[in-house]
């Protein structure tokens, strides 16, 4: 049976506002599904539900009141624990920070709490988010909900665990090469990807750096879009940050008849396995004939994978040179690896990323000039044991780094793109399988109504539409 933690986040909103569903009713049902499934599958890894609870009567008491309870109004939501939270422990997934409690919000936190959104808790991250495997050695692994053996990727792997199993309708999630699209494909929920400057990132370094972003998962589009609502705006710390990028405070799932898609399995450059490549395929007959066109086709990536590890290897410089110096022995290989590639870059190297990646970026605007969306598969493989930090071989061929087998993520990502990943059934292995809509910078409102369109299309068919994860069977390994 249904339970409160189990509505989308629209339709907790809804039965809220309609007094049908009490603030406290619907945070003691997320609270009770983490104690069900939490200790099979480590998602959530610090908590203060006293501040929860109170949270939510506040918001009870607001509402009887008859006072504005914020755009969230009240909805449980989780933060990755790559973002601080005040009074609410921020680890980083790093045994530097093992301790941290922060005395402030960052303003990703501030923003959402301001909303109204109850933080309560942090999902789990790799170390630094570095790496598409989330374990750390602060908390351990996260296990993947539909096989608690397999991993549920990363970076913000807790994040989509604890939204495919109901520990929360809502919660935040950040991405580089693939951090919030990957575990979202492989937990059979949504993310967002904005494009740089939507969602301000104004902490740490590397602010003239566009890649990495922060932006919301959810189980729908439109719960997606709903705290992206809130994650979103101008702020002049961030240099890509534009009051022209404002996403629209309501969102309608385009038609898809007026949309020219272009479609790829490997984006003419991506290690894909053959078993996901069929899958694809099929789901691309079961999609193709909705749209006004839909040809096989993809941007120039010239240079793709040399202009991502150069410039990804100098931004682990600039964040982790001193850690790597004075802290070796706490950090983790992937933060290790990345950063000792970094250092042996030279000038010239970087030079040549740079410009090649202007090259990227705009003969993909033009390609964007001739279709309106991208749609590619969201991961290459299918989930994989968490023991096994990351992905070494597909289809016989040897992964020269261990970011390679998330190239069809970090592709898009080169070319500043926004992309909306959406479940798409399960897969030849019976594991949540997931679509990518790609769509140019600054093509944030259209992705996200191409996604709610092919959302529809998908959830009429038993085959495509989202796959649910078994929370009796998680409860019972639990106990």
């Amino acid at each position: 049976m249904s339970e409160p933690c189990d509505l989308s986040a629209v339709e907790a909103l809804e039965q809220i506002h309609s007094r049908q569903l009490s603030p406290v009713e619907l945070f003691e049902s997320c609270v009770h599904r983490i104690e069900a499934v939490n200790g099979t599958l480590n998602a959530v890894v610090a908590s203060d539900l006293d501040a929860g609870i109170a949270h939510a009567r506040e918001t009870e008491q607001k509402l009887i009141s008859g006072k504005p309870i914020g755009l969230l109004g009240g909805l449980p939501t989780g933060i990755k624990d790559l973002e601080e939270t005040a009074n609410l422990r921020t680890t980083f997934g790093s045994l530097l920070y093992k301790d941290f409690v922060p005395d402030t919000d960052d303003r990703l936190s501030a923003c959402i709490r301001a909303d109204g959104g109850n933080i309560f808790c942090k999902t789990n991250t790799p170390e630094f988010g570095a790496g598409g495997n989330t374990v750390n050695r602060v908390y351990g692994a996260t296990g993947n909900p539909f096989n608690p053996d397999l991993t549920c990727a990363g970076s913000s792997g807790g994040t989509a665990v604890a939204l495919a199993t109901g520990m929360m309708p809502v919660a935040t999630g950040s991405d580089y090469g693939g951090s919030l699209r990957t575990p979202a494909a492989f937990c059979g929920i949504t993310g967002f990807r904005p494009s740089p400057g939507v969602v301000p990132g104004v902490a740490g370094g590397g602010a003239l750096t566009p890649f990495p972003v922060l932006g919301p998962m959810g189980r729908t589009v439109a719960d997606t879009h709903l705290l992206l609502r809130s994650q979103a705006g101008f702020d002049r710390r961030d240099p890509f940050s534009a009051s022209d990028k404002a996403i629209a405070p309501d969102l309608v799932a385009e038609d898809l008849g007026s949309i020219r898609a272009a479609w790829s399995v490997d984006l003419d450059c991506c290690p894909v396995d053959a078993k996901i490549r069929e899958v694809f395929l099929s789901r691309v007959a079961l999609l193709k004939g909705a749209f006004k066109q839909c040809d096989e086709r993809a941007p120039g990536m010239d240079n793709v994978h040399e202009v991502f590890e150069v410039l990804r290897g100098l931004g682990f410089v600039g964040a982790h040179a001193d850690r790597l110096k004075n802290h070796r022995d706490l950090l983790g290989p992937n933060v290790i690896d990345n950063t000792e590639r970094g250092l042996k870059l030279s000038a010239e190297q970087i030079a040549q990323a740079y410009t090649h990646q202007s090259d990227i970026y705009r003969d993909t605007l033009e390609f964007f000039n001739e279709v309106d969306v991208l749609i590619c598969p969201a991961a290459a493989v299918s989930p994989f044991p968490h023991s096994q930090l990351t992905v070494t071989e597909i289809n016989g061929e040897t992964m020269p780094t261990y970011m390679r087998w998330l190239a069809l993520s970090y592709v898009p990502t080169t070319a500043m793109c926004c992309s909306c990943v959406i479940p798409c059934g399960l897969d030849h292995a019976g594991m949540p399988f997931g679509i990518q809509i790609v769509g140019p910078c600054g093509g944030d409102n259209l992705v996200l109504a191409v996604a709610a369109g092919i959302e529809s299309l998908l959830a009429a068919d038993e085959t495509s539409r989202r796959p649910v994860a078994d929370i009796a069977a998680l409860s019972a390994k639990a106990r």
